[in-house]
């Protein structure tokens, strides 16, 4: 896989994880590390966002076709 899906699927992880401290805790590790609503977390939050984006748009091109053992391509299934 491509060096931007793999940075893509860490933040999505941490997002994930985030997200989880906080309906579990009601904490915001990303806050708490960077600030409230501060322009670095704001660009942490803006990353996962754009990684989620961009692992919809790949994984999307994926369910539409898909490499066969023998490398040829065929419908995938639905």
């Amino acid at each position: 896989m491509r060096g931007s899906y793999w940075f893509a699927l860490v933040l999505l992880v941490i997002g994930g994880l985030n997200w989880l401290l906080v309906g579990a805790f009601d904490f915001d590790l990303v806050a708490a590390i960077f600030g409230d609503m501060s322009p670095a977390s704001r660009v942490v939050y803006v990353l996962v966002g754009i990684a989620a984006v961009w692992t919809l748009i790949s994984s999307a091109s994926l369910w539409r076709t898909r490499d066969d053992v023998n490398g040829t391509r065929i419908a995938a299934r639905h």
